[in-house]
């Protein structure tokens, strides 16, 4: 078995399913169960090649896509956690001399947090191996098989992202 390969008995979230579910629930299932099992292996991944949790990870991510630096409270809504949550993982990333908070340009009681020298380098080795991990994890699927998946996947979020600003999310509380 190589290092990183994930094994096909898996018992997850679909194996409660049976032949008299609705289809709609069956895909979903596979969708987050799918999900998960790469979301592990990328955390596994991560913690064995670089010693990093995926949300350190993620956080990075977000400041590497603006070197100006980001707010606590942006980082906590592009993440989708808790500001507690930020603060814990910036304080560990600060301390390792990856990320460091700034003066906010716009508002000097606030401040920012942004990756140092360091912290970009070490990101873009990160992200150079995460994405050749990702595309191992899909190589199973042709371009077109992947692009078909993009698509319907896209009309599936745009579908719902119109439900939710309608308002039907809420029909059933």
């Amino acid at each position: 078995m190589r290092q990183y390969e994930i094994a096909n008995d898996t018992i997850d979230l679909e194996t409660r399913l049976t032949q008299d579910h609705h289809q709609s629930l069956k895909l979903w299932l596979r969708m987050l169960s799918t999900t998960v099992m790469i979301e592990n292996e990328i955390r596994n991944r991560l913690r064995a090649e670089f010693d990093i949790t995926l949300p350190r990870f993620d956080l990075m991510a977000q400041l590497e896509r603006h070197p100006d630096g980001l707010r606590m409270g942006e980082l906590s809504k592009r993440m989708m956690v808790t500001g507690g949550n930020i603060t814990g993982i910036t304080d560990q990333l600060e301390q390792e001399g990856l990320v460091m908070r700034v003066t906010d340009k716009q508002d000097r009681r606030a401040y920012s947090v942004k990756l140092t020298p360091a912290g970009c380098k070490a990101f873009k080795t990160m992200a150079s191996v995460h994405e050749a991990w990702v595309a191992e994890l899909f190589s199973g699927l042709d371009a077109e098989q992947k692009s078909q998946m993009i698509g319907l996947l896209s009309s599936v979020k745009s579908d719902l992202s119109a439900s939710f600003n309608a308002g039907k999310h809420n029909e059933h509380e």
